[in-house]
């Protein structure tokens, strides 16, 4: 066993008392998170290895699974607890509502 020289010593004491600092583990968390989807898509979807030849398919494969992934997640969240505003009318509707001309309900409010 031995001691290391003094001055990786000084610097791991100086480094080790910055880790405990808030703006450091405030950076740290952002980056932990980062590292967490890293791990993920590394280990659970297999983006160490391309089932496909060439920089653009194994681009595509690479940008394909972050899609999916984020649907996966997307799936998971919990329902909006608050209803979507409904959209303002389009020019072609206010000119159809003018005329007085029947327009179909959107396909948005039919299953309300």
């Amino acid at each position: 066993m031995g001691f290391p020289p003094r001055e990786l010593r000084d610097l791991q004491l100086r480094v080790r008392t910055e880790q405990q600092t808030p703006e450091w583990k405030t950076r740290y968390a952002v980056r932990s998170g980062v590292e967490g989807t890293v791990n993920e898509f590394a280990h659970g979807h297999g983006m160490r290895r391309c089932r496909y030849r060439g920089q653009g398919k194994a681009h595509i494969q690479h940008i394909l699974t972050a899609i999916a992934v984020n649907i996966e997640r997307l799936s998971g969240l919990p329902p909006a607890e608050e209803t979507p505003t409904p959209r303002r009318p389009t020019a072609f509707q206010n000119y159809l509502d003018e005329r007085e001309i029947r327009r179909l309900k959107s396909w948005r409010t039919l299953g309300s």
